[in-house]
């Protein structure tokens, strides 16, 4: 029996599905979130003195290790599966990816290629291991790490992008989250409310798992979350010190929200009742609440 009361979805979660072309809707608008947030950051750059090379040249590494981050932790998740399949790991076209996974191995590939070439920049200059320059020679250093490209990164700030990051992040991940709700590929509780969900393709996760009942919008439950911190971190611009204060602000509520709203959703429950992303989000807030508390100060906008 079809519930009534329920807002019903019944597209087809693949766009293409041609022998080794697969397109989904969450891959197509996980796409469209990228590009936004890459772009938005590069332009705020401008105003924070950070020059827009630097930011793609970063945002390259953050997206690359962002996907390999959001598929390990959801291999991680669901290792009962990949364990006995494990020619489906790489199979990343097919979905499955964990946004916890994306954000945390995002931040820590950004970290790493910004500390990394301005270490190298000093090593070449001198500063520290010169015996490590006489060693590789000048030719291969030279240009990469002192000319023009490495001149663009003097004026970069890993705080300061972090902070201009988390709006675009919250907006991204409002996007990508537009392709979830039309893939159905998130199983969530039974409900009756007029508000459901009713997904009836056969291909959707939810369907497998309910048919033709209804469930709790939980992705647009995080959505509307996100869009409520946004609010809240858009309005606090330039009134938290020191640099990436705003970025652990955006992890602390985005957690707080997350945790919450992830008892809706019927993933693989690890130990107490806790799944993967409650253990994520509660060591993000074991991290972030000090990390608050202890450095964010208010100052003059």
């Amino acid at each position: 029996m079809i519930q009534p009361l329920a807002i019903r979805i019944g597209a087809n979660p693949y766009i293409i599905e041609t022998g080794n072309l697969i397109l989904t809707w969450h891959g197509l608008f996980t796409l469209i979130a990228v590009a936004v947030a890459v772009i938005l950051i590069a332009r705020w750059g401008k105003n924070a003195k950070i020059d827009t090379d630097a930011i793609y040249a970063t945002a390259v590494w953050v997206v690359i290790s962002g996907i390999i981050g959001a598929r390990v932790f959801h291999v991680i998740d669901r290792w009962d599966f990949y364990g006995q399949n494990p020619g489906q790991i790489l199979a990343i076209w097919r979905g499955g990816i964990a946004l916890y996974g994306a954000i945390i191995a995002g931040f820590a590939g950004a970290y790493v290629y910004v500390w990394g070439r301005n270490y190298l920049a000093r090593i070449y200059s001198g500063e520290t291991m010169g015996w490590f320059r006489r060693l590789v020679g000048e030719k291969i250093a030279k240009g990469y790490l002192t000319g023009e490209m490495q001149s663009k990164f003097k004026t970069f700030s890993f705080g300061v992008a972090a902070d201009l990051t988390a709006p675009a992040l919250l907006m991204a991940q409002t996007i990508g989250r537009v392709g979830d709700i039309i893939n159905g590929e998130h199983v969530a509780a039974r409900t009756d409310a007029p508000w459901a969900f009713l997904y009836s393709n056969p291909l959707s996760a939810s369907f497998e798992k309910w048919g033709l009942n209804g469930t709790h919008p939980v992705i647009a439950y995080e959505m509307i979350f996100n869009m409520i911190v946004l609010a809240v971190i858009w309005n606090l611009r330039g009134r938290l010190a020191p640099p990436g204060m705003l970025f652990a602000l955006y992890l602390m509520l985005y957690s707080i929200g997350r945790f919450f709203i992830q008892f809706l959703r019927l993933d693989k429950v690890w130990f107490g009742g806790l799944q993967e992303a409650h253990i994520i989000a509660i060591l993000v807030l074991l991290v972030t609440v000090p990390l608050i508390a202890s450095k964010a100060r208010w100052v003059r906008k």
